[in-house]
């Protein structure tokens, strides 16, 4: 299978994440954050694929975070979103996040295929096993128990796509998890579609060393990623496989130095609280997408930004970051912002064409 040019592009990637829930990745009670309505997402996306970013990528929520404005309480489901994104942009790439144990493969594997024909291959595909436990509650759901199980299952997922993007002749599937008879898929979806993991677990990491093109990975320690980013593309390459490294980064830009930290700092003291704390709690109980040694101190990290790294300053700051990301062994990062339609101009105005000066950044074509 002949790999997707999106994968083939050697360039810093920037893509724009999580703008599909409400308050984006900031658990916020300012009035001035994002609301995620349909208009506000549409009008993003047409600005960042006119502006030439790379990707836009959805996170998958069920239900919020509580607290006083329930934060990702209002979610556009994914695959509608990604779909109507697609029919209306141009060259950007739109990631679809889907749960491996709430959709059946081959219904995934056709969608993916149909978003497809829809864009001219602009479609990604973002895999996520299963972290937060209160969501599967909500859907009347087992999460499976374990890593190592619920990493055998997305593992066996993504094989039976993969099979059925490949195959228009009837096959037969008998694994573990899934048993299917005379399954094929028209039409065929060669080269596949570009994929996206996060993980932070031993389990969930091979997971995405051997199934995933771009691994997500939190930029918490800049020392501490050029190791980790080494090993992983080692580990990649013990099995005659690439693989690439993204995170994710949260912008404040500003004119002056001052006026982005009183920014920063009006978005810390505006915590929506109740739903940090049910956040953090989370985290920590579920989810592995974090290495624990590296949640102490994190909290303002996870108020401003869900813990992505923060880009905060001046736009030649702001790039300066993200120059930093790069040469740490980044292949990319997402962008997400209090208020995504109101500040991501100033970001493309300002910012990006410093990055483009640098290098970092592929021209629009």
């Amino acid at each position: 299978m002949s790999q997707h040019d999106f994968n083939l592009s050697d360039h810093f990637k920037l893509g724009i994440f999580a703008f599909n829930c409400s308050g984006g990745l900031t658990a916020s009670t300012l009035e001035d954050g994002w609301d995620a309505s349909w208009e506000k997402n549409l009008e993003l996306a047409q600005m960042a694929d006119d502006a030439g970013i790379d990707f836009l990528l959805s996170a998958a929520r069920f239900i919020g975070h509580g607290g006083e404005k329930d934060f990702h309480g209002t979610v556009l489901e994914t695959v509608t979103w990604t779909s109507a994104l697609l029919a209306k942009t141009k060259k950007i790439h739109v990631f679809a996040t889907l749960h491996s144990a709430l959709n059946h493969p081959v219904v995934v594997a056709k969608q993916i295929a149909t978003m497809a024909q829809i864009s001219g291959n602009r479609v990604g595909l973002n895999i996520v096993a299963g972290w937060n436990k209160p969501e599967y509650d909500a859907m009347g759901l087992q999460l499976l128990d374990d890593h190592e199980t619920r990493y055998d299952y997305a593992h066996e997922w993504y094989g039976l796509v993969k099979k059925t993007w490949q195959n228009n002749e009837p096959f037969d599937w008998n694994g573990k998890f899934f048993q299917t008879k005379g399954t094929y898929g028209k039409p065929k979806l060669i080269p596949a579609p570009p994929i996206f993991n996060a993980a932070g677990s031993k389990e969930g990491r091979e997971f995405a060393v051997k199934n995933s093109d771009f691994l997500f990975t939190p930029a918490s320690d800049l020392d501490r990623s050029v190791s980790e980013i080494k090993e992983l593309k080692k580990e990649a390459a013990a099995l005659d496989r690439s693989i690439k490294v993204l995170t994710f980064s949260h912008v404040i830009c500003r004119p002056t130095e001052e006026e982005a930290q009183a920014e920063w700092d009006r978005q810390l003291n505006n915590a929506d609280e109740g739903a940090v704390q049910h956040l953090i709690d989370t985290l920590f109980s579920f989810c592995k997408s974090f290495p624990p040694d590296l949640f102490e101190g994190l909290r303002q990290r996870i108020v401003v930004g869900h813990g992505g790294f923060p880009l905060v300053g001046t736009p030649e700051q702001v790039a300066d970051g993200l120059i930093s990301l790069q040469h740490t062994g980044f292949s990319g990062t997402t962008l997400s912002f209090l208020n995504y339609t109101q500040e991501f101009p100033y970001f493309r105005d300002h910012v990006m064409p410093i990055l483009k000066e640098k290098g970092l950044l592929q021209s629009a074509s």
